[in-house]
This record gives structure tokens, C-alpha cells and sequence, in this order.
């Protein structure tokens, strides 16, 4: 290496490490700085449209009891989304409190990355399967959990709009939420037809594309056939249990219908009673646009639809942006460090029980070890044949 490159890394080197993870190109850099940018957006930019004056008043009057029961609502929400969770997956897959812990974990990461649901899911995944699901259960779980979780909140929507349209009126926001639900339907029914009705051609067309994608194994492409064939059963015995079906049905809408009624909550400790079909319809619409991946778990988008249609519905923008704010700061920003806490106790779990196990096989050893030799089996068959 020439000299004056020797020099300039022992320089970067010699530099403080926040300076360098600000200056290189560090994986989270690019998160953090979403995130840093979405704090001064949402908390010092957001509450300048209303009038800082005027929200700091009303912040001065919350009612701590509704703001307390927001939060139970929010735990209430997040517990329904961990038994939609547990209903999708196969029976005695894992205990309710593990699989939560993961809701949790995968929740905060899809809160910090961009476009973060797929990273939430990668995790959910492998957490799913340290948990001793099978690959394919695990992915069809995850799937039919955030497809099947989206229908459900459509479903509100639309029944909302129908209530709401006749005494409101029809806004043009409308027509896009519904042309995004709509979208999600057709592709929720899109793959079920392709792994149910055309098993056979969809496992075919895997395995020719596995087949042809550099380094992988040359069993990949048997892998992804079997793979296909056991979605396609999973879904078949899903679809033939009524009973599983509208339990889930039941835990998605409990896990939206509960989130709702926190931000009715906030809404009310600040004074505003809102309806209930336009609680709804604001709600919706901000959840169905957030589901395009733009930001981290819809940052920004909901706080953005939120504001307006509330304020559309009759409250004052002031009490619309520091309800929004104090519930999101809930929904949102709570689950981060939540999460990260049970993803350290599902590895520290983990760990402990890898730990005792090794103590038990080391015991078993020693015990074996103790233990006098047995005879040989020359010396057993010399001693039957003696007499008496």
C-alpha cells in the first residue's frame, strides 16, 4: 500500500467512531438518519402547522386516565395481532408469550428499517423457525398474517365508507384507498388460485427458476418443488377449517378495531369526541395508504392523512395533530425498544435453555463415565455356560 494511503486510513482511524459512522457507509446510517429527520418532522415541525401556542395548552390539559387507557388499548392491539399470529400457525407450534415476544421484535425492526416489512418478516422467520416451525408453515404464517391482516382492515374501511359516505359526502382520498384495497384483494386471491388451483405448473416454474440461479446448491431447486407443494397443502387444510378461518378473521379485526380505539382514546384526552364512522374512515384510509412501502411502519403517511381527515370530521387541527402525535408516539415509537427487549429475552431464553442442555448431556456423561465397565460379551456367554 503506497505511503499516503497508509497515512489517510491511519488517519480515518485515529478519528472519534461517530464521525466515522456518520461519514462512511455503515448499514444503519441511512435508517438512523430517516429516523432522526422523521423525530424533528413529527414533533417540532408537525405541531408548527397548528400553532405551537395552542398545542402546548392543550397539552397542559390531557387527561391523564383516557391517555393511560390509550396505552391498555395499544397492549390490547398488539396482544390480538399475537393470537392472529398463533392461529396461523400450526397447532403446538410454540406458546403464546414466544410467539408475542416476536410480534414484538419483528415490529420494531419493521419501525426502524426503510421499507422495513420485509425485514420484519426476514426476522419473524428465523425466529419462527428457532422455534422449531417448519420453513414453509412459517412463511405461509407470516404471509397469510400481513395479506389476510390487510383484507380485514379493507373490510373495515369499506363498511365504514359505506356509513359515512351518505352523511359526509365523498372525498377523492376515497377512491384511492379503495383502488389500493382493491389491488391487495386481487393479489391475495392471485396467490392463493396460483398455489392451490395451478400447484403443479407454479412448483414447475420454481424449480426451473431456482435451477437457473448462480450460487446456490444444486438441491435448491428440489427444495423450493417441496417447498411449493407444502404451501399448497397448508393453505388447502387452512381453507378447509372454518373454525381456524374466523379466528383469524376475529384477531385481525380485534388488532385494528383496538389500535382505532386507542386514537379514539387520545382524541377524547384532549377534549374531542369523534365518531365512530369517521374514526374509522380517517383510520382507514391512513393504514391502507401506509401499506405502500415508503417509510418505516407508514412514518409520516399516517400522521399525514390522520391530521386532515380528522380535522375534516369536525376537530380543530390543534387537538387533530397533539392526538396523533401522542398516539403515534404509542403505536409507533414504543414498540422499538419493546421489541428490542423481547428479542433479548427470546436469545437470552435461548441461550439458557442451550445452556441446560449442555449441563444435562454433561451429566449424563459424567454419570455414563462412573458407571463400572461392562463385560464383555465372550465373558457373559462363558458364565451362562457354566453350570449352577
Amino acid at each position: 500500500m503506497p505511503v499516503n494511503e497508509q497515512a489517510s486510513v491511519a488517519e480515518t482511524r485515529r478519528r472519534p467512531l461517530l464521525w466515522r459512522w456518520l461519514a462512511g457507509r455503515h448499514p444503519f446510517r441511512r435508517g438512523a438518519l430517516l429516523i432522526l429527520l422523521a423525530l424533528v418532522a413529527e414533533y417540532l415541525v408537525l405541531p408548527q402547522i397548528g400553532g405551537v401556542g395552542r398545542s402546548l395548552h392543550l397539552l397542559g390539559r390531557v387527561n391523564i386516565g383516557f391517555f393511560l387507557v390509550g396505552v391498555v388499548l395499544e397492549v390490547a392491539s398488539l396482544a390480538s395481532y399475537a393470537k392472529l399470529t398463533r392461529a396461523v400457525l400450526p397447532p403446538g407450534a410454540s406458546c403464546f408469550s414466544r410467539v408475542w415476544r416476536i410480534d414484538l421484535s419483528t415490529l420494531a425492526v419493521s419501525h426502524v428499517l426503510p421499507g422495513g416489512t420485509a425485514g420484519g418478516d426476514g426476522l419473524g422467520y428465523r425466529l419462527l423457525t428457532n422455534e422449531g416451525v417448519n420453513g414453509a408453515d412459517a412463511g405461509l404464517a407470516l404471509a397469510i398474517q400481513g395479506i389476510g391482516s390487510a383484507l380485514v382492515l379493507n373490510a373495515i374501511l369499506w363498511m365504514a365508507l359505506i356509513m359515512s359516505i351518505p352523511l359526509t359526502g365523498f372525498n377523492p382520498i376515497y377512491a384511492t384507498a379503495a383502488i389500493v384495497g382493491v389491488l391487495a384483494l386481487a393479489a391475495f386471491a392471485g396467490v392463493v388460485l396460483l398455489v392451490t388451483k395451478g400447484e403443479d405448473r407454479a412448483a414447475t416454474a420454481l424449480r426451473a427458476l431456482v435451477g437457473r440461479l448462480p450460487f446456490l446448491k444444486p438441491s435448491a431447486a428440489d427444495t423450493a418443488d417441496r417447498v411449493v407443494h407444502q404451501i399448497a397443502a397448508r393453505v388447502r387444510a387452512m381453507a378447509a377449517d372454518r373454525a381456524l378461518m374466523r379466528r383469524a378473521v376475529l384477531w385481525a379485526a380485534a388488532n385494528w378495531l383496538l389500535d382505532a380505539a386507542s386514537l379514539f382514546v387520545f382524541l377524547a384526552a384532549f377534549g374531542h369526541i369523534e365518531n365512530p364512522d369517521g374514526l374509522l374512515v380517517a383510520y382507514g384510509l391512513a393504514y391502507v395508504l401506509a401499506a405502500i412501502p415508503v417509510t418505516p411502519g407508514g412514518l409520516g403517511i399516517v400522521e399525514g392523512v390522520l391530521v386532515p381527515s380528522l380535522v375534516g370530521f369536525g376537530a380543530t387541527r390543534a387537538v387533530a395533530i397533539v392526538a396523533v402525535i401522542g398516539y403515534r408516539l404509542v403505536n409507533f415509537w414504543l414498540p422499538i425498544p419493546v421489541g428490542a427487549g423481547a428479542y433479548l429475552s427470546l436469545r437470552s431464553g435461548s441461550a439458557r435453555a442451550t445452556s441446560k442442555r449442555r449441563q444435562e448431556l454433561g451429566r449424563a456423561v459424567a454419570e455414563a463415565r462412573s458407571l463400572a465397565p461392562l463385560p464383555r460379551l465372550e465373558e457373559r456367554q462363558v458364565s451362562r455356560e457354566e453350570p449352577g
